[in-house]
């Protein structure tokens, strides 16, 4: 099926067996994202949210409806398929890092190439980092960066195949305001160049950085509809209290006097 959309969701349902009973996690969701939006899904506990995102990054499939991601049948794809789509087509951004604390920034940015099973492009990775304001933190390990750089080694990680679509589930939920607004602008920024974005968040004020508002309810889409609100990070960051000296520039400062 021929589309202009990046994700394009039809009836989308999904039943989980629980002993006798069976959980309606979604209730025929149609959706559709076009290449450039940025699109935020909020909702409560339980709404459906979680599963849709499962979904749409081929991490679980359908009981009924169809799933076209950048043009493709998800629903023809078999394991190895899958498999290929999570790992070149799609770009995950997590709460909690998800980094290998044994690897440097830019070996865990180089993981989905070696996943890959072939390097696609030497220069990616380092590339990738630098789009994320981490070139001189390439060689360093998670436990050496603070909670925002390692989220931006995962973004970096996430951009390093050239995806077509980048999910986020709760990108900011782990780190302080500042460092997750300075997340949200680096998303704004690459959303500005094309990249297109479905960040899941419970924070209505990050959901107003996007460009798009989907709201769920009890497994279905209850609105969907433009921001107009919208909030710019950068104007949010000039807002809030100059950040505190990270220790390791203070003391190169004190070096250097």
């Amino acid at each position: 099926m021929e589309n202009h959309h990046v994700v394009l969701t039809e009836e989308l349902t999904k039943d989980y067996r629980t002993g006798e009973t069976s959980v309606h996690a979604l209730r025929g969701v149609s959706l559709a994202v076009r290449p450039g939006e940025m699109v935020a899904v909020m909702g409560p506990s339980g709404s459906g949210k979680t599963t849709l995102l499962n979904l749409l990054g081929c991490v679980d499939l359908p009981t009924n409806g169809h799933y076209w991601l950048d043009g493709e049948d998800v629903s023809r794809m078999d394991d190895r398929a899958l498999s290929r789509a999570r790992n070149e087509k799609i770009g995950f951004v997590f709460q909690t890092f998800n980094l290998l604390p044994r690897l440097t920034a830019v070996q865990n940015v180089e993981l989905p190439q070696m996943y890959a099973g072939r390097r696609l492009n030497r220069q990616a990775p380092s590339e990738s980092l630098g789009r994320v304001g981490l070139a001189d933190r390439a060689h360093h390990r998670p436990a050496q960066l603070s909670g925002g750089q390692q989220q931006r080694v995962a973004i970096a990680r996430a951009l390093v195949m050239a995806p077509a679509l980048v999910l986020a589930d709760e990108p900011t939920g782990n780190l302080d305001s500042r460092s997750g607004e300075e997340i949200i602008l680096l998303f704004q920024r690459l959303n500005r160049e094309g990249v297109t974005l479905v960040l899941v968040t419970h924070d209505p004020d990050v959901a107003r950085h996007a460009t798009r508002l989907v709201e769920m309810r009890d497994g279905r889409i209850v609105s969907d509809s433009p921001v107009t609100d919208r909030l710019d990070a950068v104007e949010v960051l000039a807002s809030m209290p100059a950040p505190e000296e990270e220790p390791e520039e203070a003391e190169q400062e004190a070096q250097a006097r």
